[in-house]
């Protein structure tokens, strides 16, 4: 049976958010293809967070900058790592690369966090949003640098 492992900003939280849903469906879609799934996140688990276990999914709590990440990864072997978000990609993907050499990266993207900042920063200053603006951004190229480290990226 093929391993995915989904790295999450935060635990799925379906009943309060669409991401949450989101999350689930890309879970049940792994399992439909024969998958394990594995869950990890460094987030605290929440009063809404979704056990896991209800949808035979594993949990692993992880620690941030922590050589005990490899270890887990090494001893997992994923086939397939998702990360949830860029930012998930950027602390976990680097460790990833190191010791699963041949799993598969997928980066849902959710939607572009850098296009929704900037929109939301240019409602804040009142000011009309500029793609160039955006572009510029260093979250912009942060987010476009985890896109073209992943084999994959969603978008929604």
């Amino acid at each position: 049976m093929k391993k995915l492992l989904v790295i999450g900003f935060v635990w799925p939280e379906p009943k309060s958010s669409a991401a949450g849903n989101r999350m689930l469906q890309l879970i049940f879609m792994f399992q439909e293809m024969n998958y394990k799934v594995t869950f990890a996140s460094a987030a605290q688990n929440l009063e809404f967070s979704e056990d896991l276990n209800n949808y035979n999914v594993t949990a692993a709590p992880i620690l941030l900058n922590d050589s005990s990440f490899d270890i887990f990864c090494k001893n997992l072997q994923p086939d397939v790592v998702l990360f949830d978000r860029f930012l998930t990609e950027e602390q976990f993907g680097w460790r990833v690369t190191l010791v699963c050499k041949n799993a598969i990266k997928i980066l849902d993207t959710e939607d572009l966090h850098s296009l929704r900042l900037c929109r939301q920063k240019a409602v804040i200053e009142n000011k009309k949003f500029d793609i160039a603006d955006m572009i510029q951004s260093d979250i912009a190229k942060r987010e476009m640098a985890s896109i073209y480290r992943c084999d994959l990226s969603l978008m929604v």
